[in-house]
């Protein structure tokens, strides 16, 4: 037999190939017996398989253009800098350039809380014998033609859902022209005052200068802090940093910077943390701003603005308050596996706070820059950039109605804040667990005010409840770390 055949036609060669081929698949798909239909069959479990093979290819490349992350998890007990700790009093200053509009707005405030429920609150509520911050300013307040509108009356509605009949208490919002209206409305009537009031307080505090000078009246804010110790030892004056919010009132930031000695761990436990006194007095100078009796405070990453309204908590007066923490570590790989920011230098949005990058900062900062660009003015409790000033319905009558539908759209990720802001790449996260008991004990109580009296100049003629006891400590050293690691390489 010769090593090469030749056929006498193309059908002899084909037969040949079939009967000798080895290639099983091909041999079924061409040369099968049995008339079409089995050739046909094996045809489409050819086409079957491509296609599933196609459909693998793609689920691997898909998974891989998604640059899937793995994460890993660590332990770490070493010494560690303590967390900056903000404390606030949540009695805002009563600036004498503006006194007389605030006395205006707390008879404002009662002639509707007396319309609305026929409450007179005016001998509980209101202390307008309270003492003043008296600031300098290039010009008087009643020179600038400043006036409080009438125009946001508090009115009671009711509707009609589900057959029963609903009522709720709000002000009308109405846009420069008067032809776009809504209520900010509240099934709450406490709620509903308490925003009214801020509402009309917002634009009184925009006519203060932006720069408050505050350092002259030391002696009269001191007093928020009774007594500080940190480990044992107590605290001195380069420790904390005092600022004033507009509605938390005075405030103190411990270890704000993070860079003393003197504050790194060594220990948990309640003896080497941190221990507050502090007063928690209940006469409020401007009292609708808030209903909450007590202090707040906030444990933060330092280097970084303490936005309260979002992560700050209640400490109730007459109570000591015990918080223990535990600290996480993340890290984020950024990049093509995840939007985050190293230090915030290649984000978009400009930030206005004088602090390290946080997504809080970002959100605020986006917000007040679309606040200016679309409302013609800035939010009240959030920086301006150079140039821009603050909202005042006087200027801009109809900012409140651009405001509240501008921070419903942020509230509901409507705005493009959240994509131009990224979480950063690495960050601290304290968890915290609290526990609470009475403070000072009745049969304490009397020993205990002598002393904070004679050391401390605590002053009280009443029985109330007024100080607070705080002590935040660390739980442990140990600390979680989290890694993202590539999962496909």
């Amino acid at each position: 037999e010769g090593l090469i055949e030749f056929h006498g036609s193309f059908q002899e060669m084909f037969e040949f190939f079939c009967k000798h081929s080895t290639i099983h698949g091909t041999v079924r798909l061409l040369c099968s017996g049995g008339g079409r239909a089995r050739p046909a069959l094996w045809r489409l479990l050819l086409l079957a398989s491509l296609a599933m093979l196609y459909w693998q290819f793609a689920l691997i490349f898909s998974q891989f253009w998604a640059y899937p992350v793995v994460l890993t998890m660590s332990m770490h007990s070493e010494p560690k800098m303590f967390p900056a700790v903000t404390v606030c009093n949540l009695d805002p200053y009563r600036f004498e350039l503006v006194s007389e509009h605030l006395a205006q707005l707390d008879r404002m405030a009662e002639e509707s809380i007396t319309f609305l429920y026929g409450i007179n609150t005016s001998a509980r509520l209101f202390h307008l014998k309270d003492r003043k911050i008296h600031v300098q300013a290039l010009a008087n307040l009643s020179s600038s033609g400043f006036k409080l509108s009438q125009n946001f009356s508090l009115l009671r509605m009711s509707d009609l859902r589900s057959g029963k009949k609903h009522s709720s208490v709000g002000f009308r919002l109405c846009n420069s022209t008067g032809g776009n209206c809504f209520f900010k409305t509240y099934s709450s009537g406490m709620d509903a005052i308490l925003e009214w009031y801020r509402f009309h307080y917002m634009n009184i505090m925009a006519q203060l200068p932006l720069i408050i000078d505050i350092s002259q009246h030391e002696e009269q804010i001191e007093d928020v802090v009774y007594s500080c110790q940190y480990d044992g030892e107590p605290c001195r004056p380069s420790d904390y940093v005092h600022f004033h919010h507009p509605v938390f009132g005075s405030c103190y930031t411990f270890n704000s910077k993070g860079t003393d000695p003197f504050w790194t761990a060594t220990k948990p436990g309640i003896p080497y943390g941190l221990s507050l006194i502090l007063r928690a007095e209940q006469k409020d100078h401007i009292p609708l701003l808030s209903t909450v009796a007590g202090v707040k405070v906030m444990i933060h990453n330092h280097n970084q603005t303490p936005f309260l309204e979002h992560e700050g908590f209640d400490i109730r007066p007459g109570i000591a308050t015990t918080i223990g923490i535990q600290q996480d570590e993340v890290n984020r790989l950024g990049g093509n596996y995840g939007k985050c920011t190293r230090d915030g230098d290649d984000v978009a949005v400009e930030l206005l706070y004088n602090s390290s990058y946080t997504l809080q900062a970002c959100l605020h900062s986006c917000f007040q820059h679309t606040m200016l660009r679309e409302c013609g003015c800035g939010y009240l409790y959030y920086p301006l950039p150079a140039g821009a000033q603050h909202c005042d319905y006087n200027k801009h009558p109809a900012w409140g109605h651009c405001f509240y539908q501008l921070y419903n759209r942020l509230r509901n990720h409507h705005l493009n804040c959240f994509q131009q802001c990224p979480k950063p790449c690495r960050e601290s996260l304290y968890k915290v667990s609290a526990g609470t008991a009475k403070w000072p004990s009745a049969k304490s109580q009397d020993w205990v005010r002598q002393a904070l009296r004679h050391q401390n100049g605590y002053n009280s003629t009443s029985s109330r409840r007024d100080i607070a006891k705080v002590t935040i400590f660390y739980q442990q050293l140990n600390y979680q770390a989290v890694h993202e690691a590539p999962l496909l390489s």
